[in-house]
This record gives C-alpha cells, sequence and structure tokens, in this order.
C-alpha cells in the first residue's frame, strides 16, 4: 500500500487563514464548512473540523443524530454504511433493509468504528464518491459526539482569539420521533449547555423539517429559555410548495431566521453564462428578513455547472449576482480566498 502523508499548512499559509478571519467582517457574507474541510480530509471528522478552522471558515457544520443510548454523535446519513467500517466490524447488526443504524448502537461501539472518506459498493468493492479526495482506508479517523466537537472549535476560539461558529442540522427528526427519541430537545439542551443561548451567539439550527422546526420555535426554545437562529433547509420544492410562492417566505419568516436552499434553486443548472436564470428566491426571502444560505459548493471535477467558468466564477455569481449571505462548501479555503480576494 502507498504511504500517504498529509501536507501541513506552512506557517505562512496559518497567517494567511487567520488574517482572512476578517473578510466576513469586509464584505458581509460568510463561509460555512460543509461537513468540515470535506473536500480534503474524511467528513465530520474532528481533523476535518480542525482543517476547516485553520482554512478561515467562519462557521463549522455538524450533522447530529442520536445512538441507542441518547448520545449525539456528528454524522451526515442515520446510517453508519456509507461512512464507517461498521459492515467489517457489527456484520450481524443490519436491520431488515440491509443498512446499519446509528440509532441500533450505543456510543461504546461507534467508538470502535473506523471513519473514513463517504464510499459507494461497486460490484462488492468500495469506491469513494470523490475520486480526488482523501484515499480510503488511509490514516484513522473516528466518528465524534457533539460535544467533543463543541469543545474543539471553543477551543480554538479561545486559543486563536478568534469568533467560529458552528452550523448544527438535526437529521431526520421524524425518524427519531418514530424511534422514541426527541433529538431536537436534546441538541437545544446541548446548546444551552455550551453556551449558545442568544440571537447573537454564533450558532445556526438547521433542519429540512418545517413541522419539526415549528416545534423548535414555538415549543423547545422558549421552554429551553434560549432564542437562537433557525435556519430551514430547502431541497425537493415539492416537499413545501407554499414556501415557493410569493408570500411563502413571510409565513416561514414567522419561525425562521433563514433558508438553507440547494444551489441550483437560486440559480438555474440549465442556465447560461451569457443568461442567467435566477429565481426569486433571494429577493423573496431578504424582502422577509431572512438570511440565505444555499449549498454545496463542490471543486471536484464535473461538479462545476454548464453557467460557471471556474469555481470563483460560481461563488461570484451566487455571492454577488444572486446575493446569497452566505454558502456551504466542501473547499472552506477557496471560498476564503475569493472573499478576500474581491475588491
Amino acid at each position: 500500500m502507498r504511504a500517504f502523508r498529509l501536507r501541513l499548512p506552512s506557517l505562512a499559509g496559518l497567517l494567511f487563514v487567520l488574517a482572512s478571519a476578517t473578510v466576513s467582517a469586509q464584505t458581509g457574507r460568510i463561509v460555512i464548512a460543509h461537513r468540515g474541510a470535506s473536500g480534503y480530509l474524511p467528513e465530520h471528522t474532528l481533523a476535518a473540523k480542525a482543517m476547516a478552522y485553520a482554512m478561515g471558515a467562519h462557521y463549522i457544520e455538524q450533522d447530529l443524530v442520536m445512538t441507542r443510548d441518547d448520545r449525539l454523535i456528528v454524522l451526515h446519513d442515520i446510517t453508519l454504511d456509507r461512512t464507517t467500517d461498521v459492515a467489517q466490524r457489527f456484520p450481524d447488526r443490519a436491520r431488515a433493509d440491509g443498512h446499519f443504524y446509528a440509532i441500533d448502537f450505543d456510543l461504546a461501539e461507534i467508538r470502535q468504528l473506523q471513519a473514513t472518506e463517504g464510499f459507494r459498493l461497486v460490484d462488492g468493492e468500495r469506491g469513494s464518491g470523490y475520486a480526488n479526495r482523501f484515499p480510503l482506508g488511509q490514516s484513522s479517523f473516528t466518528v465524534p459526539t457533539f460535544a467533543e466537537e463543541i469543545e474543539l472549535i471553543q477551543g480554538l476560539n479561545h486559543s486563536t482569539g478568534r469568533d467560529v461558529g458552528i452550523y448544527p442540522e438535526i437529521k431526520q427528526p421524524e425518524f427519531h420521533r418514530a424511534e422514541g427519541k426527541d433529538i431536537s430537545s436534546a441538541v437545544v439542551a446541548m446548546l444551552r449547555r455550551y453556551g449558545y443561548t442568544a440571537r447573537e451567539h454564533k450558532v445556526f439550527l438547521q433542519t429540512f423539517s418545517f413541522a419539526e422546526l415549528e416545534i423548535i420555535s414555538s415549543e423547545i426554545l422558549p421552554e429551553a429559555g434560549i432564542d437562537i437562529r433557525l435556519i430551514q433547509l430547502l431541497g425537493d420544492p415539492d416537499a413545501y410548495p407554499w414556501m415557493f410562492e410569493a408570500g411563502g417566505m413571510n409565513i416561514l419568516a414567522e419561525h425562521a431566521h433563514g433558508i438553507g436552499p440547494a444551489h441550483p434553486l437560486i440559480i438555474d443548472p440549465a442556465s447560461t453564462p451569457d443568461a442567467l436564470r435566477i429565481s426569486q428566491l433571494v429577493e423573496r426571502a431578504h424582502a422577509a428578513g431572512l438570511a440565505v444560505h444555499p449549498y454545496t459548493f463542490r471543486a471536484d471535477p464535473g461538479q462545476l455547472p454548464a453557467y460557471a467558468d471556474s469555481f470563483a466564477d460560481l461563488l461570484e455569481k451566487h455571492y454577488f449576482t444572486a446575493g446569497v449571505d452566505g454558502l456551504f462548501t466542501d473547499f472552506p479555503d477557496l471560498a476564503v480566498q475569493f472573499l478576500r480576494a474581491r475588491p
């Protein structure tokens, strides 16, 4: 097996990214590290989060699911299949659908797993979802808890003097409720424990479920005595068609402080460089007082829409032509550098 060495940033590089921390104050726009610096290290590992921090991200995302013993772990899927070696370590623990659900494992068992770059099975063999990313099976990574990640980011804030925020997502709350878990209350309790209690604090709490957003806004936050910013994620327009109607954002603003749409909902992928087809979503959201933070911007080969001639051009068209307030990217260094270099 070929040896693989992770190249650490030089001192000059670190000074550059630390200086870049002021970029959001200069432009009013933010960079959100999508699952950490996941273009370079396995998603949602502490290593990926530390790298995103060093690259100058303003916020770092945490996808959250619950274990059988009610611990919050940072994992994008409610299953362990795609990013760990669970099938090798616990081959008899799959459900009838063939998947290994995090909620069926205690934290002590999840601690035994090795996390890796996301993969898919092709003819029984693991293949990386993005060929140029961190090699499968190299080095050693684990699945962190939400508390561990908060402590990492807050610890780095203390040692660097910066104030990088967190951006947790409650994953599939209806699934958790069906399994007897109130994940939203657990997340809010954790945020309160670590001092995220007011709108001015550096936290956004996001979910795709509007029903859950209503519960969090109307019940869970008031009962906890805190008031933080909530984000409604948007993917399939058919899930909540009313949100895309003329008054939809005004209704949403009764519970949310912003939206996180898939970026094709802002600029039509069928656009050309000379004929951008920009939706009314940003305009309507801003008119309702909502921030707009689209996802996910990737610089991997084949990920660039036809209407953009470079990754920087893709950022330009969203930040400054469409007017979004921030965006999620697997490559936070490139977005930070772009904002810092732009006049």
